[in-house]
């Protein structure tokens, strides 16, 4: 261990985990430590972190609202881009990690600290989020990463040195906990222990935000929601900062039990691994989304973001977020939304939110082409020969040639 750290910042939640990691590296490190806990609308009470740091011996702490820098900066730009992970994965994790380093590497800037630390396991993708985005942003900043140093690989172990440094444990936390949850305003995580075995159903109890579509509303909700140049402004009607919208739409989508999910997962470290998700208001904002792109995007223009897609949102997923070729994508990709505004509107129903209605007034959709009635003349019948005869000459070679083969 180098003797040259003398103090670390550590991103400290104020549970029994990071209180063993603060202790722990006092201890190993003979260093000071700065505590930094972030509001990232995880749904618990901070204060409780404050006094705990302080029961410890900490003297500088911070705990920093960023709730709507998180969305704004972070969620938004992610959903212009409709990204899923594996088809399904909403990136909840994934996106409030490279926030959270860089708050990390600013606060050891701002206070002369030498290093940062975390408390991700050494077998999850958090560690590589945390310390890609470190590196990216101070290449030379040392990171400590305890639970791929120390020796505390059981629960046992970790009660055993909490009790011994006289950290107060809760009842609790002596057994094993049923699983384990990370969550923020985008969604909530829940994995392990009951959660291992993905032939089992996950039992009821694991779902925190969502209730069981089957129990949702038997009357159908419908919202509109408003954007302009791609981000959500406005629900029904009524302006919104993007956490408060964020706030709204997971309520909405909570009551009416949309946005769960139960995913098997290819981890970047190379293991498969079984997930619950609950993302009310991002599963509502996706569709949105993509309803709004449909009217105001042009056809290439769409088929290029869904093209790219898939590569941006594995960026976001292996911990990327502040690479160049993330940056150059979202270049890409808020070219794309300089029109992407108007209304859509959204029927939330036992588990699904399904688009029913689109306006904008930089709409690329024409009712007098598409009309079955006699449209005005500007689409002539007879220009689809010639097309189709173009688009199949080489069907009709290839054609051609495969008939000869078979006699």
């Amino acid at each position: 261990m180098s003797k040259d750290i003398k103090k670390v910042v550590l991103a400290y939640s104020g549970g029994l985990d990071t209180s063993i990691i603060l202790k722990w590296l006092r201890q190993a490190y003979d260093c000071e430590v700065v505590t930094f806990t972030a509001d990232l609308g995880q749904g618990e009470e901070l204060e409780p972190a404050r006094q705990r740091a302080e029961l410890l011996g900490i003297r500088e702490i911070y705990i920093e609202d960023l709730r709507e820098e998180f969305v704004a900066d972070y969620v938004f730009p992610m959903f212009r881009a409709n990204a899923v992970y594996e088809g399904v994965y909403l990136l909840g994790t994934s996106i409030a990690r490279p926030l959270i380093a860089k708050r990390l590497v600013e606060i050891a800037e701002e206070t002369g600290a030498d290093a940062i630390a975390h408390g991700a396991t050494g077998k999850g993708n958090d560690q590589v989020r945390f310390e890609l985005s470190a590196y990216a942003l101070n290449p030379s900043i040392k990171v400590i990463a305890p639970w791929r140093e120390w020796d505390l690989q059981s629960r046992t172990k970790l009660i055993e040195f909490a009790e011994k440094n006289q950290i107060p444990v809760p009842k609790d936390k002596r057994g094993e906990a049923p699983f384990s949850v990370d969550a923020n305003l985008l969604h909530t995580s829940s994995e392990g222990k009951v959660l291992e075995d993905p032939a089992v159903e996950a039992p009821e109890y694991v779902y925190q935000r969502t209730v069981d579509p089957v129990d949702a509303p038997d009357t159908p909700q419908t919202i509109t929601i408003g954007f302009e140049k791609g981000d959500p402004v406005s629900v029904d009607g009524e302006k919104l900062s993007p956490a408060s919208l964020l706030t709204k739409l997971n309520e909405l989508g909570g009551k009416h039990g949309i946005g769960r999910l139960d995913l098997v997962e290819n981890r970047f470290v190379g293991m498969k691994s079984r997930g619950i998700y609950e993302t009310p208001g991002g599963t509502i904002l996706l569709a949105a989304h993509r309803g709004i792109e449909s009217i105001t995007l042009d056809r290439g223009a769409a088929h290029l973001k869904d093209e790219i897609m898939p590569r941006y949102a594995e960026l976001i997923y292996n911990g990327f977020w502040f690479a160049p070729e993330r940056e150059m994508l979202q270049a890409l990709i808020d070219k794309s939304q300089e029109h992407v505004s108007g209304e859509v509107s959204v029927k939330l129903y036992k588990g699904s939110a399904n688009v029913v209605g689109r306006s904008s007034p930089y709409s690329l959709y024409s009712e007098d082409l598409v009309t079955f009635e006699e449209g005005t003349g500007t689409y002539d019948h007879h220009d689809a020969e010639g097309f189709i005869r173009l688009n199949g000459l080489r069907l009709r070679t290839y054609g051609a040639r495969e008939l000869r083969l078979r006699r």
